[in-house]
């Protein structure tokens, strides 16, 4: 038993070497003064400051988080619903059939996804621009929520609703005085993946972006290819910083709602 648990962690350390040293290598020589990844010279922030005083890039910034927060708050609506929908249907069958079409935007190739949406955007008009990556962004966050909250929803007791239709609630007091507050952690997690989700996309984006408007990955994207930049690097390096920040938010208000959950009326249930 201990010789097992010593190779699993094991396993685990170096699956995490392999994905986080690459980048704790960019954002290493993201302070480097020579501009290469090959010599490190000295520690600077010449990089962070030229990343800062571009203004096209703060404007992509600003327009990158308007469409992650937009499409998160939208799409975590649009799937509180469609996890509604999903639990509420009584037929194993058709249950199946919606969970099905829910988990086809999951599996198919974001190469596959782009594409049909820059073909269906084409054929009804649609510019390519801000609309059409904030409707791509939904459309691809929605099934994340869904998966987020059905398990909540399923995790809930029938009695909950029950109780309170014998004592009178409506249905619009029992999803708002009851099945809401209890698959709350669920929603705040498929908001926070939608998020996530949003501000890292790069093959759906590219395909749907275009007249002028651009988001953070397909500029990091656009500048790699040019060649290797530190400025690059930076704004790699800050990028992954507030993804970590979310994740650690995120990580901090679900603590919170579980130990919040765990006492009632001042005691431990």
């Amino acid at each position: 038993m201990v010789k097992k648990r010593t190779w699993a962690s094991i396993y685990l350390f170096c699956v995490f070497v392999v994905l986080y040293l690459p980048i704790f290598y960019l954002m290493f020589y993201s302070f480097n003064k020579a501009g290469t990844m090959t010599h490190f010279t000295g520690f600077t922030l010449d990089w962070y400051k030229e990343v800062f005083s571009d203004k096209r890039l703060i404007v992509i910034v600003i327009d990158t988080v308007i469409v992650a927060l937009l499409s998160s708050v939208i799409s975590t609506a649009l799937g509180v619903v469609g996890a509604l929908a999903v639990y509420s249907t009584k037929r194993r069958s058709a249950k199946n059939a919606l969970l099905s079409l829910n988990n086809i935007l999951m599996v198919s190739p974001d190469v596959i996804i782009g594409a049909s949406f820059l073909i269906l955007f084409t054929l009804i008009g649609i510019k390519l621009g801000f609309v059409s990556v904030l409707l791509a962004h939904i459309a691809f966050s929605v099934p994340i929520v869904v998966l987020m909250v059905l398990p909540k929803l399923q995790e809930m007791s029938p009695t909950f609703i029950d109780a309170a239709r014998d004592l009178g609630a409506r249905r619009r007091d029992v999803l708002l005085k009851v099945v809401l507050p209890f698959i709350t952690p669920g929603i705040f997690a498929g908001f926070f993946m939608a998020l996530t989700y949003s501000l890292d996309d790069f093959a759906v984006t590219f395909f749907v972006t275009g007249n002028g408007f651009s988001t953070l990955s397909v500029e990091i994207y656009s500048r790699a290819r040019q060649g290797i930049s530190m400025s690059v690097n930076a704004l790699s390096t800050l990028i992954f910083l507030i993804t970590l920040a979310i994740v650690l938010v995120y990580y901090f208000f679900s603590n919170g709602i579980g130990k919040a959950k765990s006492y009632s009326g001042g005691r431990r249930v």
